[in-house]
C-alpha cells in the first residue's frame, strides 16, 4: 500500500464540480488532490453535456439537409448515414476533452488519484479527514470499491463532488440493452428503428430529437400534462407543436406500467397516470428512461460517519443561508454539485465548487442566486430560460407584465429559415424588474446569456430597451419582446 499523503484539500469526483474546484484550489496555492473512479470529466464530459451536443449537431445538419435542402438550392438525393461515424465523432470529442482536464490538473499541480474513495472520518481535534482508496468496480449505476485499500490519504478538508446517476423506473431497472439510460443512448452500436422515451425533460427531448431526426420512430411518455414541465407553459406548448411537426409522438398524462421482452425488442404498456385501466401498448426496439437523476454516493461513506441526507441528497447549507459554505453535518467535509440537489446542471455545479474552494481558502466569494440559474435544452428548436415562469408568478400573486415576440416576424430568423419560436419576458410592476425570460428558437441557448447578465445586474426592461442590439441578429428578438412588456414592440 502506498505511503499516506496529507493534503490541504481533497476533492472526491472529477466531473465539472470536482475538476473545476480542484483547479481553483491549485490556483489559490492549496495542496490538492482529485480522486476519480472513472474518466476525468464526469458524466458531463463523458456521457452528457459535451458528447450529446456533438450528436445533436449531427442530427441538426442531417435534418436541415433532408428537410430544407431543396429550399436552400441543394440536392441530397443519395444522402446516407454512417451510424458508426455519427456515434464515433461524439466519442472522439469526449476523449479529447477529458484528456484536456487531466492536463489542467497537472498544470495547476493537483494530484490525480484513480480509484473509489471512501471517507472514514471527518476532521476532529485528534486528526484530519481520512479517505481510503480502493479499485473501482466497473458499474456506472451502482459503483463501489473492491478489494483491499490501496492508498490512504488525509486532508484538512474534503469536498464531495460525486454527481448524480440516472434514476430507473420504480418497477423496471436498467439492463443497458433493452432498458437504457442516457449513457447507453449516447453509444448505441446500431440505430434502433423504434424507441419509447420515458420523461420529457431536457434529456428526454434531446434524445427524442436526435433519434427522430435520423428516422427512429419515437414516442415520448410524460406523466404530466405538458412536455418540458419546468418550462413556461407557452414554451411547452410551442415545443410540443414543433416536435410533433417533426414526427415525434407524445403520450401525456401517462406512465409506463410494464415492459414485456420479445425477440428483437419489447412491448411497452402505457397507462393513464390517473387510471391505469386505460392502457395501450407500443412495440419498440428499446426504451430510454429519462425521468431524472439521483445523488451518487454509494460506497462513499458508511452510516457511522453521521453524514446527514435530505431527500436523497447530501445536506449542506446552500438552501438555508445567503452565503453558504457548503459544509455538511460532518466537520471538515463539504459537498457541491448534483450530489447536494437541484438544479442538476453542470454550470451550477462548477460555480458552487469555485465558491466553496474560495471560501475554504479564506477569500471573499460572491454567492450564487439560485433563482437565476439558466437552463437550456439543445434540440432544434432550442429552449432556454431563466427566472420565473408565468405560472410561478401567478402562484406568488405578483403584479407583472408579459412581453412576447414571435420569430415568424423576425428578419434574421426569416433569412436563415428558423421562424419557429418565440421570446417571452415577464417584468414586475411598476419598476420593470425582469422576473423571468423564456426562449424557444434558433440560438436560444446563446441568447439567454443576455438575460443572465441582466438579471444578475438587476437590470430593468428600460435597460434592455435602451441597449442597442446589432441588426440583423437573433438578439433583436429579445429587444422586441422586452419592448412588448410596455406595448412598444416595433416589428410584432
Amino acid at each position: 500500500m502506498a505511503e499516506s499523503k496529507h493534503y490541504d484539500l481533497i476533492i472526491i469526483g472529477g466531473g465539472p464540480a470536482g475538476y473545476v474546484g480542484a483547479i481553483r484550489a491549485g490556483q489559490l496555492g492549496l495542496k490538492a488532490a482529485c480522486i476519480e473512479r472513472n474518466n476525468l470529466g464526469g458524466v458531463c464530459l463523458n456521457w452528457g453535456c459535451i458528447p450529446s451536443k456533438a450528436l445533436l449537431h449531427n442530427a441538426e445538419l442531417y435534418s436541415e439537409a433532408i428537410t430544407h435542402g431543396e429550399q436552400w438550392g441543394f440536392g441530397f438525393e443519395k444522402t446516407t448515414v454512417d451510424w458508426t461515424k455519427v456515434i464515433g465523432r461524439s466519442r472522439d470529442i469526449s476523449g479529447k476533452i477529458t484528456k484536456g482536464v487531466g492536463f489542467l490538473l497537472k498544470k495547476n499541480k493537483v494530484d490525480h488519484i484513480v480509484g473509489h474513495a471512501t471517507i472514514t472520518s471527518g476532521k476532529t481535534a485528534h486528526g484530519p479527514c481520512t479517505v481510503e482508496v480502493r479499485s473501482a468496480t466497473d458499474d456506472y449505476y451502482h459503483g463501489t470499491g473492491e478489494g483491499n485499500v490501496e492508498q490512504t490519504v488525509t486532508a484538512d478538508r474534503v469536498i464531495i463532488a460525486t454527481g448524480a446517476a440516472p434514476r430507473p423506473l420504480p418497477n423496471i431497472d436498467f439492463d443497458g440493452k433493452l432498458v437504457i439510460s442516457s449513457k447507453e443512448a449516447m453509444n448505441t452500436k446500431k440505430q434502433p428503428k423504434s424507441m419509447v422515451i420515458v420523461g420529457s425533460g431536457a434529456i428526454g427531448m434531446e434524445f427524442a430529437y436526435f433519434y427522430n431526426s435520423f428516422g427512429t420512430a419515437v414516442t415520448v411518455v410524460e406523466m404530466l400534462d405538458r412536455i418540458l414541465p419546468i418550462e413556461d407553459d407557452d414554451i411547452s406548448k410551442a415545443a410540443k407543436r414543433a416536435f410533433e411537426k417533426q414526427g415525434i409522438k407524445f403520450e401525456l398524462g401517462s406512465t409506463v406500467k410494464k415492459l414485456d421482452k420479445k425477440k428483437g425488442g419489447a412491448t411497452v404498456t402505457i397507462v393513464d397516470a390517473n387510471d391505469d385501466s386505460k392502457s395501450k401498448t407500443v412495440d419498440v426496439d428499446v426504451m430510454l428512461v429519462a425521468i431524472g437523476v439521483g445523488a451518487r454516493f454509494e460506497g462513499l461513506f458508511d452510516d457511522t460517519l453521521g453524514l446527514e441526507l435530505v431527500k436523497g441528497h447530501i445536506k449542506t447549507d446552500y438552501r438555508d443561508v445567503a452565503e453558504p459554505t457548503y459544509k455538511t453535518s460532518v466537520p471538515g467535509i463539504y459537498a457541491v454539485g448534483d450530489v447536494i440537489g437541484p438544479p442538476w446542471l453542470a454550470h451550477k455545479a462548477m460555480e458552487e465548487a469555485v465558491i466553496c474552494v474560495e471560501r475554504i481558502a479564506g477569500h471573499h466569494a460572491i454567492s450564487m442566486d439560485y433563482n437565476q440559474v439558466p437552463g437550456c435544452t439543445y434540440c432544434n428548436p432550442q429552449i432556454a430560460s431563466i427566472g420565473m415562469t408565468e405560472r410561478a408568478a401567478k402562484e406568488k400573486g405578483l403584479d407583472y407584465n408579459v412581453g412576447k415576440y414571435n420569430l415568424q416576424a423576425h428578419g434574421k430568423a426569416i433569412a436563415i429559415g428558423a421562424t419557429q419560436g418565440l421570446v417571452k419576458v415577464l417584468t414586475s410592476k411598476p419598476y420593470g424588474e425582469i422576473l423571468g425570460a423564456h426562449i424557444i428558437g434558433e440560438d436560444a441557448s446563446e441568447m439567454i446569456a443576455e438575460f443572465s447578465v441582466a438579471t444578475r445586474l438587476e437590470a430593468t426592461a428600460e435597460d434592455i430597451i435602451s441597449t442597442i442590439h446589432a441588426h440583423p441578429t437573433m438578439h433583436e428578438a429579445i429587444h422586441e419582446a422586452v419592448l412588448d412588456t410596455e406595448n412598444r414592440a416595433l416589428h410584432a
